[in-house]
């Protein structure tokens, strides 16, 4: 399969771009997830003309606004340069599928960045001035910071998204017709089930037509993407796992009922990972196959070697 284009801050593949000529190099990203993902890498300081190594900077809380200034040299200002930057690569962005960025960093941090403002504490209320930017160009794109990935739900969250958003490319890349969104969402429906309410996506493509479809698709996504951002609880896999064992009603012993009821109230009752109910509803599914289930993404979101349902 071809690698899926991810943006990154440049530091965390080991290139040495910080501040000092150092680097974040991350085994997690470097070993793991580039088998899957092709890695766009980009360092705003350094491309402002920064330099390496160079001044230190920080968020400041000036009458009300957020400034990236130098800490030695306060009017060192390149929150301008910095959003310039992230604006001119709209285009390049807006061919990526995810962005993993460095936290803490006044130009990358996704979230609880330090703002300084007079001599009172830092407060963890800001956004790095490159990353706001870029997310604020592409809020359907998955992002995160490499800190954040390192908790279970959060990097399964946010590689399915990841591999949705990919899905959704390959779908505009071959042309867009009804049949072929509403197949996108059959395949993706238990997904969706298993973060809230899908019936509002499936009640807008109950208005698809040929002459419609762009519109309608452009719609189907940007209420798909945030849905997804949300971290599903056990609960919720519980009622999507109970929902697939529905489709086996017919062909399950009661010995196999009983067994695959207790798997999932073992699941539910954090004793075990989701890969155990799944594998054995695989299971189950190859004695009696169903083409709904076999098409759907659900049990199979992402590439098996990821392991990463082995964690929840």
């Amino acid at each position: 399969m071809k690698k899926i284009p991810i943006g990154i801050s440049s530091c965390l593949l080991g290139e040495l771009v910080r501040f000092d000529g150092s680097h974040k190099r991350d085994s997690y990203i470097n070993g793991t997830l580039s088998e899957y993902f092709e890695f766009k890498s980009y360092c705003p300081e350094v491309a402002i003309g920064l330099g390496i190594p160079r001044p230190t900077i920080h968020l400041v809380k000036q009458n009300n606004e957020i400034r990236c200034v130098g800490i030695k040299n306060p009017d060192l200002d390149v929150t301008a340069p910095l959003t310039e930057y992230a604006a001119s690569l709209k285009d390049h962005h807006a061919e990526l599928c995810g962005y993993i960025l460095k936290k803490d960093s006044p130009s990358c941090g996704m979230t609880r960045v330090k703002v300084f403002s007079g001599n009172h504490q830092p407060n963890r209320e800001g956004f790095g001035i490159y990353a706001q930017e870029m997310m604020r160009n592409n809020p359907l794109m998955p992002v995160e910071e490499e800190g954040r990935l390192g908790d279970a739900g959060l990097r399964e969250n946010f590689i399915q998204r990841v591999y949705v958003l990919h899905r959704w490319k390959e779908l505009l890349a071959e042309g867009l017709t009804p049949q072929k969104l509403t197949h996108f969402h059959a395949r993706h429906k238990l997904i969706i089930m298993s973060h809230g309410d899908y019936r509002e996506l499936g009640q807008l493509l109950a208005t698809v037509t040929k002459e419609n479809v762009s519109q309608v698709a452009e719609q189907y996504i940007a209420i798909l993407m945030p849905l997804l951002k949300s971290v599903v609880n056990r609960g919720q896999h519980v009622n999507v796992l109970q929902h697939i064992q529905g489709y086996l009603k017919k062909e399950l012993l009661a010995d196999d009922k009983a067994e695959m009821c207790e798997i999932i109230e073992r699941y539910r009752q954090g004793e075990i990972p989701l890969i155990v109910p799944i594998t054995l509803l695989k299971h189950h599914f190859r004695k009696s196959p169903d083409i709904y289930i076999e098409e759907s993404y659900y049990m199979s979101p992402y590439p098996q070697e990821l392991q990463l349902i082995n964690r929840l």
